[in-house]
């Protein structure tokens, strides 16, 4: 299988869908008139504000949702990674992704708001599923997607996460991955047969904490490299270039592997995201479109780049592969992923750093996996709105605690391979998607911010935008 496997990701992630996710988020920055610039403070006051009700979760719980499946292994592994074989110049473009993508995010993130329904229990549900039926008409493409998504969520992406728990809790404890495979099952297994709203509780508190902890720790460890951070800075913007003498042959792998990440960790465009989105409560879709796009910034700005200043300012790094005629070696007895990650804090808090590394991995992948949950059981309701299978979401629950457990003991390598095969082709369909139906979103945005112009606080009207197809909003007029 692992040859198929190689073939079939290599072809999935393509210099075009590069393009694509770059294109997307550049096009939609300038049809947006760059609102993630614009907007910085109204999105910050949204995640502050609002309230929840029995059928959706408040904006900040949507968010938690949202960014429990963005904050992941991509965050830790995922940016060593790009790191080891990008080369340092992979950051930037990380942050190049985060900037145009925070626009994507809004796009999708508010036709999943425009477009959400309520289920059979009375709770919010929406996502690309959803408005790819309303809005484009095609519902055997809605149906891909929901299949697609599916197996993803449920199947391909949780053994990534879960891979990442075993590995780093091993790098530090020599805990033996089955172990670790026991307790993870455990624990989600009490959290997935709970719902949604569980679900939003548990990433409520969680994220926030496990967040902040990380980010100190990146701020302790730059404080104390401080006479670096100017050599760093310089390091990442030349290498991302191809100026520096080091890494100037690997200006393609640092754009490849800086999206690449970059998309796997933030999810702009993706279609994860629109899934937590369509739960919240709001008076306009826009509101969940805002705050939705801070949390790019909050994944990939904060959290990515913590993980990557503590790589580079440690000088705990090096580049893997081949670039042109230069081969260069990952650093001797270091693991490329978690363990690259927990070496570089162990050099500055020997003792403590590969734990503390570890002990965040878990919180970040753990959440990450009760987000797949949630969006991979939003779209089997999307599968039985016209039917009854009750199976259906108890063999999802199985499978994903069995995916986790095969995810604990499985090679690192073939776990990211086919991760990035169902990010990948979620992000093709949903990419495709957007870039035809982004309509409804701009005239969500021009109708926000023409209501705050008045001094209102904007009440969305989809019949007076002409926008179709908007059942939910037209039943609540």
């Amino acid at each position: 299988m692992e040859p198929f496997v190689n073939s079939l990701n290599g072809l999935i992630w393509s210099p075009p869908l590069i393009v694509l996710c770059l294109g997307a988020g550049l096009y939609f920055s300038l049809r947006t008139r760059f609102m993630q610039i614009r907007q910085v403070g109204e999105m910050i006051r949204l995640m502050l504000t609002g309230s929840k009700s029995e059928a959706g979760v408040s904006s900040f719980q949507a968010l938690a949702m949202s960014l429990s499946g963005r904050v992941g292994i991509g965050n830790i592994a995922g940016v060593a990674t790009a790191i080891a074989f990008g080369g340092p110049g992979a950051v930037f473009w990380m942050w190049v992704m985060a900037f145009l993508g925070a626009s994507t995010s809004y796009i999708e993130s508010t036709l999943a708001q425009i477009y959400k329904e309520t289920d059979d229990e009375g709770r919010y549900r929406g996502g690309p599923a959803y408005y790819i039926e309303k809005a484009m008409g095609q519902k055997w493409y809605a149906w891909l997607f929901a299949i697609v998504t599916i197996i993803a969520a449920g199947f391909l992406m949780p053994g990534v996460q879960a891979n990442g728990i075993a590995s780093a809790a091993f790098n530090a404890w020599d805990v033996p991955p089955a172990v670790t495979a026991v307790i993870v099952v455990i624990g989600l297994g009490f959290i997935i047969f709970g719902g949604v709203k569980r679900i939003a509780r548990f990433a409520e508190i969680v994220v926030p904490f496990m967040a902040l902890a990380y980010l100190l720790m990146a701020m302790v460890i730059m404080f104390l490299n401080a006479s670096a951070l100017p050599d760093m800075f310089r390091l990442i913007l030349e290498s991302a270039f191809g100026m520096h003498a080091g890494f100037g042959a690997m200006l393609g792998l640092a754009v490849e592997w800086g999206v690449k990440r970059g998309i796997y960790s933030n999810e702009a465009g993706q279609g994860t995201g629109p899934h937590a989105a369509a739960a919240a409560e709001v008076s306009h879709p826009a509101k969940q479109g805002f705050v939705q796009a801070f949390s790019i910034y909050v994944d990939t700005l904060l959290v990515c780049s913590a993980t990557a200043f503590m790589i580079l300012s440690t000088g705990m790094y090096n580049v893997v592969g081949r670039a042109g005629e230069m081969v260069v070696e990952a650093l001797p007895g270091v693991e490329v992923g978690p363990g690259f990650a927990q070496f570089a804090v162990e050099s500055v808090m020997p003792g403590y750093g590969a734990g503390f590394v570890a002990l965040a991995l878990f919180f970040f992948a753990f959440t990450t996996i009760v987000a797949y949950y949630y969006m991979a059981e939003t779209n089997i309701t999307y599968i039985n709105r016209n039917a009854h299978r009750p199976w259906m979401v108890f063999a999802l629950r199985i499978a994903i605690l069995a995916a986790v457990t095969f995810g604990c003991v499985r090679t690192a390598e073939m776990a990211w391979t086919l991760g990035d095969i169902g990010v990948g082709t979620m992000a093709w369909l949903n990419l495709i998607a957007i870039l035809i139906l982004q309509k409804p979103a701009l005239l969500a945005l021009k109708d926000y911010e023409a209501q705050k112009k008045m001094g209102l606080d904007p009440v969305f009207d989809p019949l007076k935008l002409g926008i179709p197809n908007a059942d939910f909003w037209i039943k609540k007029k």
